[in-house]
């Protein structure tokens, strides 16, 4: 939905408009959540993936269907340039333009510094924080063009307080809320609004690489005392995105984290 046409109002009401999620896949995790939240919602899709089993995408796709959803795809690294650029263009040749966009993408592979390859560290930044930027600086064209938009990105209460053999990945997402303020700064007076959501340990895919002692340890230091399902940060971001309910959230860091950040 793009022009000045009446919206609906209200929290998670997304009827028309168009949003982007990198990284949503087929697989237990965060982007699936997000991709069917957001089609419940009455939400046009347009949702970046990587690695997934044909037949089981497929299958994903004619899920969101079947809520009402138009969804088209682009496959390939959010890290590389013309990959955020595609996924852009084709939101907006498809449903219009950019109404919201979600940094999901995220690679996570535990190591202790002392002993971090090179490439490891790289890898990590580029999907984690570089993606971030391309897909931000490439929705921000449509979303300037039409003077609106909601920027929502996907960082991690690591970023607040660190952690244990993710120091790769506590800098990405802490540089995730950096950039996420500065492009608040940035957009506010084009009637774009740019927040973080900085959720706690999830169930998802990204769980099974941690070991058993860092499970262990961070469910002890959890005030509610378990891992976050990814659901349970879908209304998070169906806040940020809705009219009127996200309309004074700007440069913000939301954090659904089971107590375990409390700042």
């Amino acid at each position: 939905m793009t022009g000045n046409e009446p919206r609906p109002v209200g929290f998670g009401r997304l009827v028309g408009r168009s949003v982007v999620i990198t990284g949503s896949g087929a697989g237990v995790g965060l982007g699936r959540s997000l991709a069917i939240g957001f089609a419940r919602a009455g939400a046009d899709l347009t949702l970046n993936h990587v690695g997934e089993e044909p037949a089981v995408f497929e299958a994903f796709l004619q899920e969101l269907r079947a809520l009402g959803a138009r969804v088209g795809t682009v496959e390939g690294d959010i890290s590389r340039e013309e990959v955020a650029t595609a996924l852009v263009d084709k939101a907006v040749r498809d449903h219009g333009g950019v109404d919201v966009l979600v940094n999901n993408a995220a690679v996570s592979e535990p190591a202790v510094t002392a002993a971090m390859s090179l490439a490891t560290w790289q890898r990590t930044i580029d999907v984690n924080l570089t993606g971030v930027f391309l897909a931000t600086r490439a929705a921000l064209g449509p979303m300037l063009v039409q003077s609106r938009g909601r920027i929502i990105s996907v960082a991690s209460q690591i970023a607040l307080k660190g952690g244990r053999e993710h120091s790769h990945y506590a800098a990405a997402k802490a540089g995730i809320i950096a950039f996420t303020k500065s492009v608040a700064l940035e957009v506010a007076h084009h009637g774009i609004t740019a927040n973080t959501i900085a959720p706690g340990p999830l169930n998802t895919r990204l769980m099974a690489n941690v070991s058993e002692r860092w499970r262990r340890d961070k469910l002890a230091e959890l005030v509610i005392p378990r891992f976050g399902e990814p659901e349970e940060v879908v209304p998070t971001a169906l806040l940020l995105a809705s009219d009127p309910a996200g309309n004074l959230y700007t440069g913000q860091t939301l954090g659904p984290n089971c107590g375990d950040v409390m700042p």
